[in-house]
């Protein structure tokens, strides 16, 4: 069973939990990331008993690989001083020696193949795990805004909004009422401040109207002496032509 497999099922009964109470996605997306670092320290503490396990094999092999050579010389000895009984019984030893250190080396071998399919899951997983911190941020923002934007509707599609302006109108209508009674008892009533301007507004009435009579006054005096001369003119042709 590969890490992921091992992954899913850890956090599958967490993840379908919250999906089902449909809790909030920071709380979800913390989770996941906390699961995958927690299954990245275990496979990393299985890596590392797996590796330990090998080195403890290679030394057996090796021992088992020395222990046959002892038995050789030993085979070796006895046959030189005549004992080919004792001879034959450490050739059968040696023998035992060399079966169990292939057998150790067959196992090794299956240990080669385990340790690096976990080396490469377990760059996968480191890999999945940045991706997903590096996401973590968006996500979460991206959950609180749909949640925003989720309650803003449901208050729009529930008629509340609506209903508070409608009050908020009939408030707002109420309160022009109180001040239009209040404005009604001052009319018709002229107080020291607007009896002041009405004089102000007099004078300068007054003042613009001498105005105008100062700025005719001098319009007409310029013509008068217009008038006299264009009659005498007209006065002295006249008298030419009767001439």
């Amino acid at each position: 069973m590969g890490i992921f497999s091992r992954f899913t099922d850890i956090i599958n009964s967490n993840i379908n939990s919250i999906l089902d109470k449909a809790e909030d996605p920071e709380k979800m997306v913390r989770l996941i990331i906390q699961e995958m670092e927690d299954t990245l320290v275990e496979v990393r503490s299985s890596s590392a008993r797996t590796l330990a396990d090998k080195k403890e094999l290679t030394r057996q092999v090796a021992r088992l690989e020395t222990d046959g050579q002892t038995w050789q010389q030993k085979a070796e000895l006895a046959l030189s001083k005549g004992r080919e009984d004792l001879a034959k019984a450490a050739l059968i030893e040696k023998n035992k020696c060399a079966e169990a250190a292939l057998s150790l080396t067959e196992e090794l071998s299956h240990f080669d193949g385990h340790i690096s399919k976990l080396q490469d899951e377990i760059a996968q997983l480191q890999e999945k795990l940045a991706d997903a911190k590096a996401r973590q941020k968006a996500i979460v923002m991206r959950g609180k805004t749909a949640s925003s934007r989720l309650k803003v509707k449901t208050k729009l599609d529930s008629g509340k909004v609506d209903d508070a302006l409608s009050r908020f109108d009939r408030y707002e209508r109420k309160i022009d009422d109180l001040e239009a009674q209040v404005d009604s008892y001052d009319l018709g009533k002229k107080s020291l401040a607007d009896e002041i301007a009405e004089l102000e507004t007099d004078d300068q009435i007054d003042n613009e109207l001498e105005a105008l009579k100062s700025k005719m006054d001098a319009q007409a005096k310029q013509q008068k002496p217009a008038k006299s001369a264009a009659k005498k003119t007209e006065t002295k042709k006249t008298s030419k032509a009767k001439k």
